[in-house]
């Protein structure tokens, strides 16, 4: 199935928790009852199947393998029946991870970042480094010879930075003024495990100042919300007696800009329609 003018583009390395909300946001959709609905059939739903199998049983799904690289592809509608795709690439993130460490982007995400007019960025804050790199420290931090010298790695919010640059780049969308194409959300995972009652702006810009400066002077307007699919941490071995007797469907939330919760996993994939469906 080709990418569509109507589609959204999710992007997320290894371990941000996509394969989970992927679980989750596809019950919703097959149940309908929130602001988007399942349109027809998917492609390649395997991950997501077994992922449900093991949420059903109360249990974490274990990550998917790094060499499933296929597109998933779900035709989505809302309620008044205007249509769109929602792109899941590289399950295991392991491209993404590739593409910010050799600064090279593989050919097919060439047409789907060129194609799609909302992107998804999934971040874990909880896995990404803000220390001092390259970027952030003074010049005058790096004088010296020999073994006063220590090695400076790149911090995690500069290489998203770099990421969303690149692909920026391929897609021509360079310009003085800010962005309002691609429309972009970036979507804070495992909310549950930060702890706070801050709106999801606010925290992105605590712990990656850097990257949300980079937002807000890119793009005319982003759209920053929290996530938590599951609601609470799971065990891969021992079943959780609740989630087993209530269903996975009774769990997981979405944080919107404005601090509020909401049950409607589909939220954040409306969000960026909005304008392009």
């Amino acid at each position: 199935m080709p990418v569509g003018d109507n589609s959204i583009l999710l992007i997320g390395e290894s371990g941000v928790g996509k394969t989970h909300y992927g679980a989750q946001l596809l019950k919703r959709l097959i149940k309908g009852d929130g602001e988007l609905h399942m349109d027809g059939a998917a492609t390649n739903l395997e991950p997501f199947e077994a992922a449900m199998e093991h949420l059903n049983e109360g249990m974490a799904a274990g990550h998917t393998p790094t060499t499933t690289y296929v597109d998933s592809i779900w035709p989505v509608a809302d309620s008044e029946g205007r249509k769109a795709e929602l792109i899941w690439p590289d399950y295991g993130g392991e491209q993404i991870k590739s593409m910010s460490s050799t600064r090279r982007i593989p050919s097919p995400w060439h047409k789907r970042v060129i194609a799609t007019p909302g992107w998804l960025l999934l971040v874990r804050l909880q896995h990404t480094r803000a220390n001092d790199d390259i970027f952030s420290r003074p010049l005058s931090n790096l004088k010296g010879t020999g073994s006063d010298n220590r090695e400076v790695q790149v911090s995690d919010q500069a290489r998203l930075v770099e990421l969303l640059q690149m692909l920026l780049y391929i897609r021509g969308a360079i310009s003085t003024k800010r962005l309002a194409s691609p429309r972009l959300c970036v979507l804070l995972t495992c909310w549950d495990e930060l702890g706070t009652d801050e709106q999801p702006g606010t925290v992105l810009e605590q712990r990656l100042p850097l990257f949300s400066s980079f937002l807000q002077s890119t793009w005319a307007e982003t759209s920053i919300m929290g996530l938590s699919a599951l609601e609470r941490a799971l065990s891969p071995r021992d079943p959780d007696a609740e989630y087993v007797a209530r269903g996975p469907e009774q769990f997981g939330y979405v944080v919107l800009p404005d601090g509020r919760h909401s049950v409607d996993l589909t939220l954040p994939i409306r969000h960026l329609l909005a304008d392009t469906l």
